[in-house]
């Protein structure tokens, strides 16, 4: 007989508990359209099935501005980093050739396995491929570099000579572009195919604005993604000694003009990066980040048709002139993925990398290189703070606690039996 009374009262209060949160868990993000009708996005259309549809989706409240007027690129988005809502966007699944923008999924897979004060001496096969046409650093076969020399060389410059040293270091070309693929699918990333890492024209390559604006997000949650996208200029070696000294260098200054200004552009206040690029089969594409009143907006703008000169950058400016405008008055049209597991939460960082020892990695050592990402960091991310988390994490929670109240359920059950077997 049972010697407690209110067990099993408490038993079954503990089971029932536990059955709701798992019920109220969902399996996929969950957004209100316009019609009040909540959706989980199908794999067809990452971030909402809103997103899937062709031309201009946004959805007003009383109090909105107006979208900006001249919006030529093929495809945009505009959306807020910290709780990845997309605020507006047009044909945000269009796949385009992405040119250097691609240069973001590339960092987001292999700057967390290179400890940034690690030398290498460049060889000539680790710059074999290298396109004709390319942009360029200066990498010199024969010279040594750091990490952190050949990261600057990629972000400020576009250097598609430094992704292919770093290419070599994380192992080869070859399986840099497979894990780069295996990151833009962990990702939700399902408009990209990557064929060339450096994002030269390749036959098939594509990507999305979603896509790149999902990459920049992630990007973003790493501190040292976020400083060395929102460097202005540097200094690049002409090269390094067996101890890490320069021999001489020389300047760069970063590409993006949103960044350091140009005749006809000003710098964006606030601005913190991202990456531009350009090809003749991509035109131009630009991924920018700002930062203004305590909120980190992320433009996405491919391929303008207006044939004005720096279109790219005007259209990036009045999409975050808008959106920032725009928060709060506006109903989400979808929302940016970011799938456990897969990033660190946003708004807080992996810790600034032991630099330790400087050490060369010998062109003839062609393993790849372990995976050295560093746990995530209880403190904001002082460069950027774009986010204290996503919609998935009060899910992971109510996750947790059902578990938690499935096991005490558990636990009260076996109790029960043994006290039964003793009366």
């Amino acid at each position: 007989m049972d010697t407690k009374p209110g067990l099993n009262t408490r038993i079954g209060a503990a089971a029932a508990i536990a059955g709701c949160l798992v019920v109220i868990c969902p399996a996929a993000p969950a957004y209100a359209d316009g019609e009040g009708q909540r959706h989980a996005p199908p794999p067809a259309a990452a971030g909402g099935p809103r997103l899937g549809r062709p031309g201009v989706q946004v959805l007003p409240q009383p109090g909105a501005p107006k979208l900006p007027q001249g919006l030529s690129a093929r495809s945009w988005m505009i959306s807020d980093a910290r709780t990845g809502r997309v605020l507006a966007a047009k044909d945000a699944h269009r796949q385009l050739p992405p040119a250097s923008t691609l240069k973001t999924l590339f960092a987001v897979t292999v700057l967390p396995k290179l400890p940034p004060k690690e030398l290498r001496t460049v060889s000539e096969a680790d710059l074999a491929g290298v396109g004709a046409g390319s942009s360029q650093v200066g990498v010199r076969p024969g010279k040594r570099y750091t990490v952190a020399d050949l990261w600057r060389g990629v972000f400020l410059s576009s250097g598609n000579d430094a992704v292919h040293a770093l290419a070599a270091m994380n192992g080869s070309m070859p399986a840099t572009i497979a894990q780069m693929r295996a990151k833009a699918q962990a990702l939700g990333a399902n408009d990209t195919r990557v064929v060339s890492a450096d994002g030269y024209d390749a036959p098939g390559q594509v990507s999305s604005a979603y896509d790149l604006s999902l990459f920049a997000r992630a990007g973003l949650a790493d501190a040292d993604f976020a400083r060395y996208c929102s460097t202005a200029m540097a200094r690049f070696p002409n090269g390094r000694t067996a101890d890490g000294k320069e021999k001489g260098s020389f300047r760069i200054q970063n590409t993006n003009r949103l960044l350091v200004g140009a005749p006809g552009v000003n710098p964006y206040r606030g601005l913190i990066g991202v990456k531009n690029g350009y090809t003749s089969r991509a035109g131009n594409t630009l991924v920018v980040a700002a930062r203004r009143g305590g909120r980190t907006l992320v433009a996405t703008v491919m391929n303008p048709q207006s044939g004005t000169y720096n279109a790219v950058y005007h259209e990036a400016r009045s999409l975050l002139d808008w959106g920032f405008a725009a928060a709060g008055k506006v109903t989400a049209v979808g929302y940016l993925h970011a799938p456990r597991g897969t990033v660190a939460p946003l708004g807080f960082h992996a810790p600034q990398r032991a630099a330790g020892p400087l050490r060369e990695v010998h062109p003839t050592r062609t393993s790849a290189a372990p995976d050295r990402t560093p746990p995530v960091a209880e403190r904001a991310t002082a460069a950027v703070a774009v986010a204290h988390g996503s919609p998935a994490t009060g899910w992971l929670a109510a996750g947790a606690g059902s578990l938690i109240l499935c096991g005490s359920a558990a636990v009260l059950h076996r109790r029960r039996r043994a006290l039964r077997r003793r009366g």
